[in-house]
């Protein structure tokens, strides 16, 4: 079968866990139904429109593309076998089935969850991780120092 790999999706109705590739003929025939594509400057105007196509035709419900560069943002919905465009005019939009929030501003796309509270960056998310090994890692001094013996963990 065609491939296609899109660089982040939601498939609801299968089970967690690692897959090296999404192979949806090994899944129960489950499509992705939300991708997100993040266009780079190496990626051509054709090769996004067979990504949109391709995802069309087996079965995924949303797709999303974002242009870091262009700040440009635009999807399609399946609303009952006809595609409804996305474009930077329909924002603020809110995915059908994610209820997630997507909203451009001057500094690029944010996305929000359905409580409002927006997603963290990478930048972010390594900050806590790295605080959160410190404060981890000043616990365990700390339980050496009152005599904790740790070597057969």
């Amino acid at each position: 079968p065609p491939s296609q790999a899109p660089d982040a999706m939601v498939v609801l109705g299968r089970p967690a866990g690692y897959r090296g590739s999404y192979q949806q003929w090994k899944e129960d025939n489950i499509a992705p139904q939300v991708v997100f594509e993040i266009v780079s400057p190496s990626n051509t105007f054709m090769e996004m429109a067979d990504k949109q196509r391709f995802y069309q035709q087996y079965g995924v419900e949303e797709m999303y593309f974002y242009n870091p560069k262009a700040k440009n943002f635009w999807g399609f919905v399946d609303k009952n076998g006809v595609w409804e465009f996305i474009s930077d005019l329909n924002l603020p939009w809110v995915s059908p089935l994610l209820k997630i929030r997507f909203e451009l501003f001057e500094d690029g796309l944010d996305v929000f969850y359905p409580n409002g509270e927006a997603f963290k960056t990478l930048a972010e998310l390594v900050t806590e991780r790295d605080e959160a090994n410190a404060k981890l890692e000043r616990a365990i001094a700390k339980m050496k120092a009152a005599g904790l013996d740790f070597s057969d963990l």
